[in-house]
Formats: structure tokens, sequence, C-alpha cells
């Protein structure tokens, strides 16, 4: 077990107030009273739905040396030295890469934020990157990595306790790179405070969230605000096609540097040809094969190779690798029946992702050919997003099934008649409600006919669904594999 210097880690943070001896060793230092034990370091976290210095006097009993807060609690413990901060998250992010020692000049740590794109984009810089011969961490919402070492994922962004830990196996692993989702609950929350970007990359931003941050103002704001910290060693990457990329870079410190398809940037690529099998784009002047469809991929490809050449890499090379890449899990998934049915399992549960996948799907597929959408919302979320995307579904498809995704704390039902709320009268026809996921999906594999393609949206990677708060396994690629009869 590590064992640091009380004195020499809360060096690293701005103190209003210190009551007790600072000459002390720790062993740990955690957020939740539950994982305290002896010699470790509480910090009183006020959190969304709990306020932790309401269990200062839990961690103390329960063998906490020193506790770091924003206020003082009434009764003080003379064997616990308080250490208040202006802001207790922002504090314990300082004193983890101090317990931690983590060096981040050597462990370059990338982050992608945006609403769409961040795992395609951090997943796919991570499997570059170590094909260029380094040694990557992946920090995700599917799974993380530190090298080859899989580890779960129960975040986008994972606490900041879960984080530093990850820090220090790259670190202990030799890792030279990290690439990161930062998602915008992650900023707001200051769940990477403490940690040197060495870039920030932004993919794209359209409404999502609304149920955290209220207003679409504030969801940029919160974006924003990650390009707003980077120091001005880091680069700052936008996306140019985005009507709020230049927003993002507005207060930034960091070496500024855009993307696009549509307009002037530093880096641009265009769309040649597009195929169920792939993409032929022109990336930088140079013609590349890629294994992805759709203009969304190609804006992640466009930010992976620009996040490339500003971290140095030869350009032959890293368009070389990018040709062999493959998408990521639940991320535009084929699968092909003996009848030539198309099923597509996809993650895509915004409507401007909807849009995105179903308009390219609609590109491809023969005009005689039929696209059939299942489709639903997750619950205890963004309500104000779940009529459009009916909308865009009824709208893209030539049949649509509504049913549950993660209805969590919410009625399956409910969610599936506000969907349908955004569905004009001219589709309603076309629209039916199955709420048993499964019987959705089989419903729309005999709906289909050879040539067509069924898009089942929404959970893409997930292998559960959590209805009134117990997770199920479900996997739509398992469902999908079973019926079409696939190994």
């Amino acid at each position: 077990m590590r064992n640091c210097d009380l004195h020499s880690i809360i060096e690293q943070v701005s103190t209003k107030k210190i009551v007790g001896e600072t000459n002390k060793t720790i062993a740990a230092i955690n957020t939740d009273s539950r994982r305290i034990g002896e010699n470790m370091v509480f910090v009183a976290v006020r959190g969304v739905a709990v306020d932790g210095h309401s269990f200062i006097e839990t961690a103390e009993k329960q063998g906490a040396v020193a506790v770091v807060c924003e206020q003082l609690p009434a009764s003080l413990n003379p064997a616990v030295t308080y250490i208040v901060v202006e802001n207790s998250i922002i504090a314990c992010g300082y004193m983890l890469r101090a317990f931690y020692n983590i060096d981040f000049e050597k462990l370059k740590v990338v982050g992608v934020t945006g609403t769409n794109g961040k795992t395609t984009t951090a997943t796919l810089l991570y499997r570059l990157f170590s094909q260029l011969g380094n040694v990557c961490g992946l920090l995700s919402t599917v799974v993380n990595y530190v090298g080859n070492e899989e580890f779960a994922a129960t975040h986008t962004t994972p606490d900041m306790i879960q984080l530093y830990e990850l820090f220090e196996k790259m670190q202990v692993a030799g890792c030279s790179y990290c690439f990161m989702e930062v998602s915008s609950h992650a900023i707001h929350q200051h769940r990477t405070a403490g940690v040197t970007f060495a870039g920030g990359i932004f993919t794209n931003i359209t409404q999502d969230h609304l149920d955290y941050h209220k207003t679409f103002a504030e969801y940029v704001r919160v974006k924003k605000s990650f390009f707003d910290d980077l120091p001005a060693t880091a680069f700052a990457l936008t996306n140019d096609d985005d009507r709020n990329g230049q927003i993002m870079l507005q207060n930034t410190r960091a070496h500024k540097a855009s993307y696009s398809l549509k307009s002037m940037s530093d880096f641009k690529c265009r769309v040649l040809e597009q195929h169920f099998d792939g993409m032929l784009l022109k990336i930088d002047g140079v013609e590349v094969v890629a294994r992805f469809i759709g203009f969304f991929n190609a804006y992640n490809l466009l930010a992976v190779y620009s996040a490339a050449m500003l971290l140095g890499q030869n350009k032959q090379r890293v368009l070389e690798i990018i040709s062999t890449l493959t998408p990521v899990a639940g991320r535009i998934e084929f699968f092909k029946n003996a009848n030539n049915v198309v099923a597509v399992v996809d993650y895509a549960h915004t409507p401007d992702a909807l849009e995105n996948i179903l308009s390219t799907l609609r590109a491809l597929c023969p005009k005689d050919k039929k696209i059939i959408t299942v489709v639903g919302a997750g619950g205890n979320r963004d309500k104000g997003k779940r009529p459009i995307m009916g909308g865009i579904c009824a709208k893209l498809s030539n049949r649509v099934i509504l049913t549950s995704d993660n209805p969590r704390n919410e009625s399956a039902a409910d969610i599936a008649n506000q969907m349908m709320a955004g569905i004009g009268a001219e589709y309603a026809a076309n629209v039916l409600t199955i709420l048993d996921r499964e019987q959705a999906i089989r419903t729309a594999v005999m709906l289909a006919e050879s040539g067509d393609v069924i898009l089942i949206a929404g959970k893409g990677h997930e292998t559960y669904q959590e209805i009134q708060g117990v997770k199920h396994h479900f996997d739509d690629r398992e469902i999908v594999k079973n019926i079409f009869n696939l190994k």
C-alpha cells in the first residue's frame, strides 16, 4: 500500500484553514465514507444527491486521520486534522495527483468532449497510437484500457478516485498517452481536476443532457469551460463545421487548430465515395479507404488524424493505420442473415445522432428497400429530446417500432408515448409500439425482406437494460446474432 506524507500533499492545495497536525502518514484518499479505513483522508464533497459533510463523523469512526471539507463540522475530533478549502472536489484532484505522483509530462492526456463521437474518436486514437508503437491508456464509455489490460467502464468519465487509480496504473505500465472521453457531467463536477491535458478535442454539440444542464446555453458553457482551462502547452482542436465550434476556443490559452469537411480549416477531408462496407476519403490531399460509413465518422476520423498531426506523428504512417481501423463496439455494427437482411446496432440516442445514422443508411439503401428502425429513449434523462427523436425516426424510416431502452424509474409506455407525440399524422400508420425490446427486434426481422435494413438504436455496446433500479442482462447484438443464426 502506498504511504505519503500529508503535509507534502496538501502543499498542492490552496487551503483556507488547517486545524490540527499535518505531520502524518496517510494510506489513501477517498470521497466515499464507506471506503474509509485506518490512516486515510476523507474528502467531504457536496454532490448532486448527497453532501459528504454529513458523513464526516462516520469517516472519523472508521479511521480517517484527516478530513478535507468546505465547512468545519460542529464537533472537532482532536485526533483528526481538518483542512478547509474553497472546493473539496478540486482540492481532491490535486491531492490525488500528488499522492500518486502522476507526471503529466510523461503521460500525455488528450481529452475528447462533445455530444456525439467521443467514444469513437478516443478509441481510434488509442488504437492508432498503440499501432504507432506506444503503450497507451483509454478511458471511454465502453471500456477502459491500461496498455492491453482491460478494466470495466461504469461512466463515460470515471469518478475522480478511479480516474487517478487508473492514471497510476498507466504510469506504472509505462503509458506515454492516455485518450479519454470527457463528459459534460465530468466537466461540471470537476472530475478531472488536477489533470494537465496535452490536448482537447471538440467533436460537436447538439441537444442532450438538458435534464442535468437545464438549458442548451448552459450545456455549451460547460463544454467551453473545458477548453478555457487547457494550459498554454496544450492544443485545442475544434470542429469548424459545428456552429459552436469556434465558441469553444474563444478564451482558451491552448494552441488553436480546426478541422472540417465543409469550410476552411487547418485539417480538411472530403468524402469521395460511400458504400455499406466503407468510404473513400481524401484527407489533407491523400486518398484513404476507411472501413466506416457516414459523414459523422468522416469527422471522427479527421479528428483522429488532426490530433495525431498536432502530436507530431508521421502523416503517411498515420493515414496507413487509419485505413486499417474498424468501428468501435456498438457503433454501427453490421449483421447480415441468409436472406440478405442487414441489421445495424448503434448507440445513437440523441436527435442528431439518429438523424446522422438514418440519413447515412437512407443514402446507401436502394430506393426500393425499406429501413425499419427499432428505437426507445432512456428514462430519467432529457425528456425534451424524446418527441424530436420520434419525429426523426418516422421521417427517415419506412417503419418504426417504438420500444424500451433503459426506462430506469420511468414507465416505458410513457416514454414511448412521448416519442409518439413527435410523430406527425402522416407517419403514424407506419409506427408500432412493442415495449418488450427483444420482441420489437424479432418483429422488425419478421417485417424485413431481402435487402432491407434494420436499425436498432440507442443501446449499442450496452449489455443490460435498467428497469426500476435493476439491471437485467440484455445485449442487442446477442439478440440479433441469435435471430440471424450467427455465431
